[in-house]
């Protein structure tokens, strides 16, 4: 039976440039790509979450404007249900400017927008939603006070909380109290901990750490290297596929995405998840774009089966 997957989060009409450096200042580059595609690592994730398999509904805000109309539409397109995305009559629509470097690496300028204006009301006004699902998925492009209303509603109906700490800012201690899985990468995992993750010893000290600040079930992704999982009763290292990557965009919500629909609630099969995730992932980094290069599950299966 499929999961039911609730996602808050942001929606960013994205535009991507490939570039082979950042200008100087007083420099003009020229580029010759450049191609608009719907984004948000709320919305990236969502889909993830839809095209693996999932029953997935969003929660988020858009501007009164034609890239709120889009990212709106590109949601209903993947049969996501889209009754608690509401409109700002004030602030426009999320972007993003993506810089992509021939490595397939990227730069990112996020301007927020709507997402930013979420309220706690609108969280509440969704709570029945919440309640029904399976999982709860949050990340920080959306209000602090936002997220930790939902996880609230979440934990008092058993529903399953994930938290990518993405981008990387100071926690409020009470969402961490109430995180069930958090999903960091290496970089979000450092500024959280202080812990730079070069080796197995860094790994554990990294698992003390988050088990501290309260949350006992973590997945720290390191990039082309796979990912760290531990749990109170167990640990281990996943390694990546490797692939030639083209653009990373949108990998981390990809890996989101497909785990917590592949995830059982009593995260039993969580190195099994983990490995699906990663094949997605996979495939993620082999195309360009945000939205546009999320596999469908089909596609996930072929290439599994095709990488036995």
């Amino acid at each position: 039976m499929a999961n039911k997957i609730v996602i808050m989060g942001s929606l960013n009409l994205d535009t991507i440039i490939k570039i082979n450096r950042m200008p100087v200042p007083g420099e003009t580059l020229s580029t010759d790509y450049k191609a608009n595609s719907p984004g948000g690592k709320g919305a990236n994730q969502a889909v993830a979450a839809a095209r693996a398999g999932s029953q997935t509904s969003f929660i988020g805000k858009i501007g009164k404007d034609q890239s709120g109309d889009y990212m709106l539409n590109c949601l209903k397109q993947e049969n996501i249900d889209t009754a608690a995305v509401v409109y700002d009559d004030n602030v426009g629509t999320g972007a993003a400017e993506i810089f992509l470097y021939p490595d397939g690496q990227n730069s990112i300028l996020v301007y927020g927008g709507s997402n930013q204006t979420l309220s706690v009301d609108e969280v509440d006004a969704n709570a029945e939603k919440i309640a029904a699902a399976d999982f709860l998925i949050a990340q920080f492009e959306i209000p602090q006070e936002a997220i930790l209303a939902g996880f609230k509603i979440a934990k008092q109906n058993n529903v399953k909380t994930v938290l990518n700490p993405a981008p990387a800012q100071n926690i409020n201690p009470e969402i961490i109290k109430l995180t069930d899985i958090l999903i960091p990468n290496e970089t979000e995992s450092e500024t959280l901990t202080g812990i730079k993750i070069t080796d197995i010893d860094s790994m554990s000290q990294t698992r003390k750490a988050f088990a501290k600040m309260g949350v006992d079930n973590i997945i720290v992704t390191v990039g082309s290297r796979g990912a760290y999982y531990a749990t109170k009763n167990a640990d281990g290292f996943q390694a990546a596929n490797k692939v030639q990557a083209v653009d990373t965009t949108a990998a981390g919500d990809t890996f989101i995405g497909a785990l917590t629909a592949k995830l059982d609630k009593s995260f039993n099969n969580l190195a099994e998840a983990i490995s699906f995730a990663q094949k997605a992932s996979a495939i993620t980094v082999q195309r360009v774009g945000a939205q546009p290069s999320i596999p469908t599950l089909k596609e996930i299966t072929d290439y599994i089966a095709q990488s036995k």
